[in-house]
């Protein structure tokens, strides 16, 4: 009897180890994408409809999913192709994903713009920087500043309602060496905008050789590191704009001339254009940008030779009438001749009326006298002294200028009639044998230069650690 009790015993525990068993085991799941077994995956997600979806298929459709979300290439419609996808509802995906695209479409409206309205500096302390760099010419720094700040108070504010702030394009006239280029220079800086320097005297028709009108534009994006939004709120200066007037008495084509200037009136009015991506020419090699010019500052200047006779020759004609007739040769000798300009002058001289009237602000630069000269040498911030003496100082000798011999230095550079950069050859002409000499001797401690050295008369007073010595009876 006992051994038939402890088998009816084991044959339970036997039936129900049998039966847990059994329960245990469940169909196997197979992924409804690759349809691998759960026991080769692992355990898979189950999703409503009995769909059920492995492990590596999940995180390769995320991956997807991200990189095309990052890319902004994303399609709603490729997920659908997908093998058996068509049965997941993926509602909740789409409805998910686009609460998750909306943030980042904010951020892109929250971006910060190029310009803040009250970071734009006011007229006089634009003029107060300038005052700094540019000796003289306070019309043209004062014309300028108001020009600039008008200017970028229109970009910065966009447009107004009602109200369309027009372009404040400016044309400034001067005498070689007067600083037009400096000043703009300075400018830019100022302000921290890129700046592209374009010379007229190369633009030609498009067709023919030389560069296209279009390059200035391009040349400001190079400047602006291909950022195009950047490159629309810059400054694009056009020098020797004097060299695109119209031909006189000639029958050959004016590829360089008018035609430069009615091809220039779309740039300076505003418009679209498509410029080459780090090159100055298009190909097909090289990808194209759009950039509108609306919100490009152009700055135009020239020397406008004989300028001056055309004025005296309109001026002459209406004081040679009547009781009260002047003489002819009233203004030979005005040095401010400049100053009267109009635009009647500019338009005899060779300037379109199209191209004059996209450049409303009209001002001349006044050429450069002595005392000016004397002022250029020492007073500006970085003056060419200044520069010389930070040189010598690297080599701790102290550098010093006469009175007398500033002077002698701007009367000769007067007489090259090339301005400002006269100055700088004159010295260097004069500073070659002094540089060459002072580090042969470590016991120099300062140098004056003296008129006499200037005029050829003498040499320069050297202080050698405590006596003073002359050296160098120069033959200048």
């Amino acid at each position: 009897m006992a051994d038939k009790y402890e088998d009816e015993i084991l044959e339970g525990e036997v039936s129900d180890d049998d039966d847990q068993e059994e329960n245990k085991k469940e169909p196997e799941k197979y992924c409804t994408l690759c349809h691998r077994a759960e026991s080769q995956v692992g355990k898979m997600i189950d999703l409503p409809n009995n769909i059920h979806i492995c492990p590596d298929c999940m995180q390769r459709s995320f991956d997807s999913m991200n990189q095309q979300m990052q890319t902004g290439n994303f399609n709603y419609g490729d997920l659908l192709n997908m093998p058996n996808v068509s049965m997941i509802d993926l509602s909740s995906f789409q409805n998910q994903m686009g609460q998750q695209k909306k943030p980042k479409k904010k951020k892109a409206e929250k971006k910060e713009p190029v310009l803040d309205l009250k970071k734009i500096p006011a007229p006089h302390k634009i003029k107060a920087t300038l005052d700094e760099y540019v000796i003289g010419q306070e019309y043209a720094k004062k014309v300028m500043s108001v020009a600039v700040y008008n200017h970028y108070k229109r970009v910065a504010t966009d447009t107004m309602d009602e109200i369309a702030i027009e372009k404040s394009n400016m044309l400034m006239i001067g005498p070689t060496g007067c600083g037009k280029t400096y000043l703009v220079k300075t400018l830019a800086k100022l302000l921290d905008v890129p700046l592209a320097i374009a010379d007229a005297t190369s633009l030609t028709e498009a067709g023919y050789i030389g560069d296209d009108i279009e390059s200035v534009v391009s040349k400001l994006l190079a400047v602006a590191d291909n950022d195009v939004e950047k490159a629309e709120h810059g400054i694009i200066f056009i020098d020797e704009i004097d060299k695109i007037a119209k031909k006189k008495n000639t029958n050959q084509r004016d590829v360089s001339g008018e035609a430069v200037q009615q091809g220039m009136l779309k740039l300076l009015e505003g418009a679209d254009v498509e410029v080459p991506i780090g090159a100055n020419s298009k190909n097909a090699m090289v990808p194209l940008t759009t950039v509108n010019t609306r919100n490009i500052l152009f700055i135009c200047g020239g020397a406008f030779p004989d300028l001056e006779n055309i004025i005296k020759e309109r001026l002459n004609k209406q004081a040679s009438i009547g009781f009260y007739a002047d003489l002819k040769d009233k203004y030979d000798d005005d040095p401010h001749i400049l100053e009267k300009v109009t635009v009647e002058d500019l338009r005899s001289f060779g300037m379109i009326p199209e191209f004059i009237g996209r450049l409303p602000i009209i001002f001349t630069m006044n050429g450069l006298t002595e005392d000016m000269m004397v002022q250029i040498l020492s007073e500006p911030r970085n003056a060419i002294l200044k520069q010389y003496q930070k040189l010598l100082a690297l080599d701790e000798v102290k550098l010093e200028f006469e009175e007398g011999a500033l002077h002698a230095i701007a009367a000769k550079a007067m007489e090259k009639h090339t301005g400002a950069r006269a100055l700088r050859a004159i010295l260097e002409e004069y500073m070659l044998d002094i540089m060459y000499e002072i580090p042969k001797d470590d016991n120099i401690g300062q140098v004056t230069i003296t008129r006499e050295y200037i005029e050829g008369n003498g040499g320069p007073k050297i202080l050698l650690r405590g006596q003073e010595v002359p050296l160098l009876e120069g033959n200048h």
